[in-house]
């Protein structure tokens, strides 16, 4: 099943990337292995990971299939945060969550706001969803303009979000909802996702939806495609 929807999500939106399965679970899955990557020295608050921060393993889980341990996320305060790995009270004190408020990226009254994973997971799971091991619950996309303008006439009233961009997935998991993100300078800097991406979650649960959505609309601009083609021809 999740082969054929991966395929059709691909053959519609045409994404920049392909689109990564994200599950929450209480313990790693069984046969599936831990992301290895090194644990970075840590700073001098004492955060520390294998990565830079949690939305990097999207980039990764485009590659490859993986779990992850909450330690695994924890050089990034706000990820950690919004993935359930941690509360605002747990890395208030850290020298990252103070350098966002220090700048005015984010003020303190903003927190309370962010939508956040709310059962803290023993492991997280990524990889591309087309050969996914196990059921997830977030698929995360990382779009072009014109695959976001595709899934946007596929879904009227799309729900588009700015920073944290990693917040998207807490809302997708929690709310059931199909959520683009703008981005965040702070995800663009970590992850080196390219100036022209944006991103989507959407609730697995809500895949089948979404895909026979955006087919009917893919169907529709490939015919307005074609007769634009056509008629600018006289002008050639």
């Amino acid at each position: 099943m999740w082969t054929s929807l991966a395929e059709a999500l691909q053959s519609s939106l045409h994404p920049s990337a392909p689109p990564v399965a994200i599950t929450f679970s209480a313990e790693a899955p069984a046969g599936v292995e831990p992301y290895d990557a090194p644990m970075a020295p840590p700073a001098e608050d004492g955060r520390t990971g294998r990565v830079p921060a949690g939305c990097v393993f999207w980039m990764r889980g485009a590659e490859r299939t993986f779990t992850t341990a909450p330690e695994d996320h924890g050089n990034c305060s706000v990820g950690s945060m919004t993935h359930g790995l941690a509360t605002m009270e747990e890395v208030s004190g850290r020298t990252d969550i103070a350098a966002l408020l220090d700048s005015g990226w984010i003020t303190e009254e903003m927190i309370p706001g962010i939508p956040v994973v709310r059962d803290r997971p023993g492991a997280i799971t990524y990889g591309p969803l087309a050969d996914t091991p196990v059921d997830p619950d977030v698929i995360l996309v990382r779009l072009t303009a014109k695959s976001l303008m595709v899934l946007s006439d596929a879904l009227p009233g799309l729900r588009v979000e700015g920073k944290p961009q990693c917040h998207i997935v807490a809302a997708a998991k929690e709310q059931g909802e199909v959520v683009a993100s703008v981005g965040c300078m702070l995800s663009r800097t970590r992850t080196g996702m390219s100036s022209g991406e944006v991103t989507c979650a959407i609730p697995a649960s809500r895949l089948g939806e979404v895909v026979e959505r955006l087919e009917s609309t893919a169907r529709a601009d490939a015919a307005v495609a074609s007769y634009a083609a056509e008629d600018a021809r006289r002008f050639a």
